[in-house]
């Protein structure tokens, strides 16, 4: 494949335009989403692994928690299902379930908040 240099000089120029045109004004580079910048009262539990929560052992199971339980560091909160591999996520710290922050089957990403304690 062959790469035209008019156009990579075009290109060129282009964002050179746009650097001049853009002088002064200041860009806000902060790529935090505006969910985050929300104050979270309690100690927020974050997915360690990316994949899918399931909130029961089993389709129509018993949850492992519900809002309002009382739950211990180190009881499983929810599973995340990796590569067909179901892993079980504690609890990082003793408290009660303020929030679940995902729905059950739901694709979650690393570090995203996935529950809230009090």
């Amino acid at each position: 494949m062959e790469i035209d240099k008019k156009i990579i000089l075009k290109l060129i120029q282009a964002l050179e335009d746009l650097k001049r045109s853009l002088k002064g004004i200041e860009i806000d580079k902060n790529d935090d989403s505006i969910e985050e910048e929300i104050e979270t009262s309690g100690i927020v539990i974050k997915s360690p692994i990316v994949g899918t929560a399931y909130l029961a052992p089993e389709p129509g199971g018993k949850k492992f928690v519900e809002v309002g339980n009382k739950i211990k560091k180190g009881d499983t909160i929810m599973i995340v299902e990796a590569m067909k591999t179901m892993n079980h996520i504690p609890s990082t710290s003793d408290g009660i379930v303020k929030e679940i922050c995902v729905e059950d089957g739901q694709p979650v990403e690393f570090g995203q908040k996935i529950t809230i304690l009090e």
